[in-house]
């Protein structure tokens, strides 16, 4: 089934949540009736990004913060030491029932959802009930609902596909490091926070143990081979026992064993939210009511604001069409919620979008009383090592991307701590490491990041009279439409749209004009 998408145009001169200035925002949207994951994927690659069902695109020369695209890259990514911390804080909480004292090392904070999207509550609730109530024809509706309705067939299917990742078990997902992601660990630097006075011994130290610790890689080699088959066997209870003197990989900190008498029993499921799952049905008021909890004591919310519908609007309700392909993932791709249960109650749920390059998160809440284990960083962690498992099976998708990185604004940057990450360009649209892009936006809050003055953008809109067009119940190209619709402000919007999209979206999406 093909995107169908209503082009909105250009909002500027409203309120930024990130710096608060009262008219600095500037961003186009669109309504997305449905939206196909390869389509999804393609605009996030270009600067795009969904609240709901409105996808929008900040307009990065005009508006007050510039939100960039980030990405990290899993199959190298290596733990921090603050993040080893939130890890073995959790470890020690499921283990003995231990709760750190002090703060939260400056637990990142999301936006609220009103500050993340492109315009505020009120023109998206107005959307939401203009596209998709009256936009679309009563005949084009049918043949959606029609297509729908076969897929209902198989959406049983898809509910045993959820999947459940037990913290008390070594066998789950991710747990089996490739071979791979074990070489990445680099060299330690000779010398780095050393005695000064003794350089050579700490060299010779260091290099005898990389010695050791590469001979123990080769050896271990088989039992790395032994951890990717025990994924595929049931979960059992007893966890094979961590090789000595090897780098701990994210999964060995994440799985750890922990004792039979442990204090508490962690769960991460993961449940499809469009179409919704019987899973997702039958704990929705249970994470409706973590969120509310999480916006009004997170962001301050008044007890009126977090309503239901407000919830299922920007948190449930997805445009990306359920998809399943044989070498896909086994839950699919599409909108998901991760699940964290603590001792059988939801603390936790991460909104993500599995899509064929990558995972990308879209929003986390939290029960406000586990603030203490740090939960921002500790699911973005576990989103790291979810997509690495899912690479196993699907090589294509190896990113995980964390939405917009905004350098002028010092609550988010926390995004550019996980490493190696990229951002992306906002003239060329091509990924260039965060380390060669910091020095730049130290100077100026907009800048174009690939260096190479030459460098176009290969995927822009080249002949726009090919993008399709869904008008009178027709779908048409662009060349065939404009001889019937004379209007330069029509006109106008469909490039802009088709500038925005690129070539490749432009042609497979349906742009619904009425």
């Amino acid at each position: 089934m093909a995107s169908v998408v209503e082009y909105k145009g250009l909002k500027a001169g409203y309120h930024c949540g990130y710096c608060d200035s009262e008219e600095g925002k500037a961003s186009c949207g669109m309504w997305a009736h449905s939206m196909t994951v390869q389509d999804y994927q393609d605009l996030i690659d270009r600067g795009w990004r969904r609240s709901g069902k409105y996808v929008y695109k900040p307009v990065m020369n005009q508006t007050c913060c510039p939100q960039y695209t980030i990405r990290c890259r899993p199959l190298q990514f290596q733990p921090s030491k603050s993040h080893k911390k939130v890890l073995k804080k959790m470890l020690k909480f499921l283990a003995k029932g231990e709760i750190s004292k002090g703060n939260c090392e400056d637990e990142p904070m999301e936006p609220t959802a009103e500050d993340a999207v492109a315009g505020d509550f009120a023109l998206i609730n107005k959307l939401d009930i203009q596209c998709d109530l009256t936009a679309l024809s009563d005949d084009l509706r049918e043949s959606l609902e029609s297509e729908e309705k076969q897929k209902g067939k198989s959406s049983k299917r898809e509910d045993a596909n959820e999947l459940i990742q037990p913290q008390d078990t070594e066998e789950k997902l991710g747990s089996g490091e490739p071979s791979r992601s074990v070489k990445v660990h680099t060299v330690p630097k000779p010398g780095k926070g050393a005695d000064l006075s003794k350089p050579p011994c700490r060299k010779a130290k260091e290099i005898r143990k990389e010695r050791k610790r590469l001979k123990l890689m080769q050896q271990n080699r088989a039992g790395e081979l032994e951890g990717l088959q025990a994924q595929c066997e049931p979960l059992s209870s007893s966890p094979p026992k961590a090789k000595c003197n090897q780098p701990k990989s994210l999964e060995d900190l994440i799985f750890e064993s922990l004792p039979e008498n442990a204090s508490h029993k962690l769960e991460v499921r993961v449940v499809r939210s469009s179409p919704q799952s019987s899973q997702f049905k039958a704990t929705f008021q249970e994470s409706y009511q973590v969120y509310k909890r999480y916006q009004m004591v997170i962001h301050k919310d008044p007890p009126d604001k977090p309503t239901v519908s407000q919830f299922t609007r920007f948190l449930c309700s997805s445009p990306l069409e359920a998809e399943t392909s044989p070498n896909g993932p086994d839950c699919g791709y599409g909108s998901f919620h991760q699940q964290y249960w603590l001792d059988g109650k939801i603390i936790a749920v991460g909104v993500i979008d599995i899509l064929p390059h990558c995972v990308s998160s879209v929003y986390l809440y939290y029960d406000p009383d586990y603030s203490f284990l740090s939960l921002g960083v500790y699911s973005a962690l576990r989103e790291i090592a979810f997509t690495r498992h899912l690479h196993e099976k699907t090589s294509q998708l190896s990113y995980y991307y964390m939405g917009f990185y905004i350098h002028s604004c010092p609550k988010m940057k926390y995004k550019g701590q996980y490493r190696p990450s990229d951002l992306l360009c906002p003239e060329t649209y091509v990924w260039v490491p965060i380390e060669q892009c910091l020095p730049s936006l130290e100077n100026s809050k907009y800048c174009r990041f690939n260096q190479d003055s030459e460098a176009v953008d290969e995927g822009r809109s080249k002949e726009p009279d090919r993008l399709q067009v869904l008008y009178k119940k027709a779908i048409m190209p662009y060349g065939v439409y404009k001889k019937q619709q004379k209007d330069p402000r029509d006109e106008a919007a469909v490039l802009q749209y088709a500038a925005l999209v690129g070539q490749a979206c432009s042609e497979r999406m349906l742009l619904f004009r009425n």
